[in-house]
């Protein structure tokens, strides 16, 4: 059983995990209240606050409802089932520090696409309004935050008691189990990979399909989409059209790779992805600015250009690292550096990095 290791002092350690344990659910309800409820200013959001004290803060953190939780369930059942279901390619992820090797079935983007097919299909067919979604936010967010706890703890457990495999193990400190992670790759039997789920086909998803929620809200609330809801709903969209594009890529990087699935990785894709990361079109909804064609159609391309980039930073390291180096960046040979490093087995081995490109 590998051992997890902190980097730095059990005082800064201890602190920093018992502040993000603490002040991420609050700031999420704040967030969203800043948002929705004070337009987006969070100086109304501070003197609301100073006024009504704690007790304030109460008041305007929802309950978790029943519709919350039915949302919350369909979508999350749903998402299972393609992810189980939908064929894909076989793929090995990267050989872990216990010497595993992991095995993925590679169907994010036609996840992707039955996703947002469906969700608009059953707004177009008047089957499901996803008004009722935005409608509801605050409390939907509320079960995530409290329904994703107990699934972190469900996670620790799991790993105390039925490890998937040989990469888990405990660091003899509770707090930073449950903040970091038992396991490297949890599963649910032999085929239903956690973090795939939480990470890719709930977080990542969950972005799109709330971008597509508030660019719609704003539609039947006004008749009509600000452009500059549109220039932000299209480029979410391609980001995350980019992200499962590239998704076999994305389980070979840190997220998958290295860091386990407790409360950082695990809370922060089922809760902070959906709320946090959402936050500028739940804004929008109740606030469109009208930015004029010239300047909608430069913040798309500066926006498209920039998750290019992005992509392309992945693509050619993910190339370096495959070929071994022996490949062209740019049209010639890449200038590297060759690191060694000492796995926690004590064994010394070496890595590639790339020092040239992006």
């Amino acid at each position: 059983m590998a051992e997890t290791k902190t980097v730095h002092s059990p005082l800064v350690t201890y602190a920093s995990v018992l502040s993000l344990l603490t002040l991420c659910p609050p700031f999420v309800i704040l967030l969203w209240y800043t948002m929705v409820h004070a337009d987006g200013s969070v100086c109304q959001t501070w003197d609301f606050l100073k006024q009504h004290g704690l007790q304030g803060f109460i008041n305007i953190w929802p309950g978790p409802t029943a519709i919350s939780w039915k949302i919350i369930a369909c979508y999350a059942a749903f998402e299972a089932a393609l992810q189980l279901l939908l064929p894909g390619k076989t793929v090995e992820g990267p050989v872990s520090p216990e010497g595993n090797r992991p095995v993925y079935k590679a169907n994010g983007m036609a996840a992707y696409t039955v996703t947002l097919v469906t969700y608009l299909s059953l707004w177009w067919f008047g089957i499901f309004n996803p008004s009722i979604v935005y409608d509801h936010l605050g409390e939907i967010f509320s079960a995530l935050i409290f329904g994703s706890l107990v699934f972190c703890i469900f996670l620790y457990i799991k790993g105390h008691l039925a490890p998937s495999s040989t990469d888990s193990g405990s660091s003899g400190n509770i707090i930073i189990d449950f903040y970091w992670g038992m396991e490297l790759y949890p599963r649910i039997g032999k085929s239903f990979d956690i973090k795939v789920f939480t990470n890719c086909r709930f977080g990542m998803m969950s972005w799109a399909v709330l971008a597509l929620t508030y660019c719609i809200k704003q539609y039947e609330q006004n008749g009509k989409v600000a452009d500059s809801m549109l220039v932000n709903t299209i480029l979410m969209l391609v980001y995350v059209t980019k992200f499962f594009w590239w998704e076999v890529g994305y389980w070979n990087t840190m997220d998958i790779a290295h860091d386990r699935a407790g409360f950082y990785i695990c809370w922060g894709c089922l809760v902070w992805v959906p709320s946090v990361y959402t936050s500028p079109g739940m804004y929008l909804v109740n606030h469109p600015v009208n930015l004029g064609l010239q300047l909608a159609l430069c913040i798309l391309a500066a926006g498209v250009l920039s998750i290019y980039v992005n992509y392309d930073c992945d693509r050619q390291r993910q190339e370096f690292r495959r070929t071994d180096g022996k490949c062209l960046v740019w049209g010639k040979a890449p200038s590297k550096i060759v690191a060694s490093y000492t796995t926690t087995s004590g064994e010394t081995k070496t890595s590639l990095l790339l020092t040239s490109g992006w």
